[in-house]
């Protein structure tokens, strides 16, 4: 269980993986010194991995989908299926009306289509209903954050993947890794960070730090769905809320270290104005749960991101 220093360190590492040392220091009131032990202690206990998390939009992935499954008979099956699926970032089995959901991440409505009947013919699926994503206003792990046109070079993919694989890696270690100097690779990894390319932020190992609790909820509004679910992004306790269409106006999650927070926070999103119909699902088991984008040799040289939006 993190006790609230560390819970503040883990909020701003999430928000900024490569903070310095010192910023993290003065957002917390303690020294340089304890503030650098107490990170080294977090990643070291696999409580956090500090890592570069690439956007979607980077390699034309726009299209989030969040998909509820019915299921006749036993769900492992059809969860092993899920899990072997290149579109499929995210897959849980649930206690709710749905037995099983999956998000998944494509290019265009027409690959969201035929992703989702093929789901549908999955043996033992029964049903399969969309929520097509119109924009992602909380991402705790990924990070909520527009793509600006910027243009790369091998150069910066290799520095992408080593800061998927060490987000707080120094500087001096990314020159060398690449052959730059050091100004050279921070001035790039700058570019690529500020353009929205990488978001380098803390991946929570949950049951290190005591958050077990996972549900995922569907919300139908009465009012402009944007502002009600700018509103949830401020509840302690969602890691997760986006608009869009189909059974629902906006789904999220919410994780919390106990029963009793997470019962509040559920009611904390019931009691907000303009939420109408509230539906839950816990995650009873994630089977797949995937952050990581590897971009390796699927941008040539000079290639130009468009913008985007997560």
């Amino acid at each position: 269980m993190l006790d609230a220093v560390d819970a503040a360190l883990v909020r701003a590492l999430q928000a900024d993986g490569r903070a310095t040392y010192q910023a993290l220091a003065d957002g917390v009131g303690l020294s340089r010194t304890a503030v650098r032990a107490r990170v080294k202690h977090l990643i070291a206990n696999g409580a956090i991995r500090i890592v570069g998390v690439l956007h979607a939009g980077v390699l034309g992935m726009d299209v989030f989908g969040h998909i509820s499954l019915r299921v006749a008979g036993p769900v492992r099956p059809v969860m092993d299926e899920l899990t072997s699926r290149e579109a499929v970032t995210f897959a849980a089995l649930t206690a709710g009306r749905f037995p099983a959901v999956a998000h998944v991440r494509v290019r265009d409505d027409a690959a969201l289509a035929r992703e989702l009947g093929e789901l549908r013919s999955l043996p033992g699926v029964t049903a399969a209903e969309a929520f097509r994503a119109d924009t992602i206003v909380k991402d705790a792990y990924s990070g909520s954050r527009t793509l600006r046109d910027v243009t790369t070079d091998p150069l910066d993919w290799r520095l992408i993947r080593h800061l998927q694989r060490d987000g707080r890696a120094s500087y001096a270690e990314l020159a060398r890794s690449v052959g730059l100097s050091q100004a050279a690779a921070r001035s790039r990894v700058v570019r690529l960070i500020d353009a929205g390319v990488v978001h380098v932020t803390a991946l929570i190992e949950p049951s290190a730090v005591g958050a077990n609790e996972n549900v995922g909820f569907g919300l139908c509004c009465r009012g402009e769905a944007q502002t009600v679910a700018h509103r949830l992004a401020e509840l302690p306790g969602v890691s997760f809320a986006s608009t869009g269409f189909g059974r629902y106006d906006i789904i999220g999650s919410v994780t919390a270290t106990d029963r009793a927070t997470l019962v509040d926070a559920l009611e904390a999103i019931r009691c907000c104005p303009d939420v109408g119909h509230a539906e839950t699902w816990e995650h009873l088991s994630v089977l797949r749960e995937r952050y990581q984008i590897d971009g390796g040799g699927t941008k040539a040289a000079g290639a130009a991101v468009g913008a985007a939006h997560s």
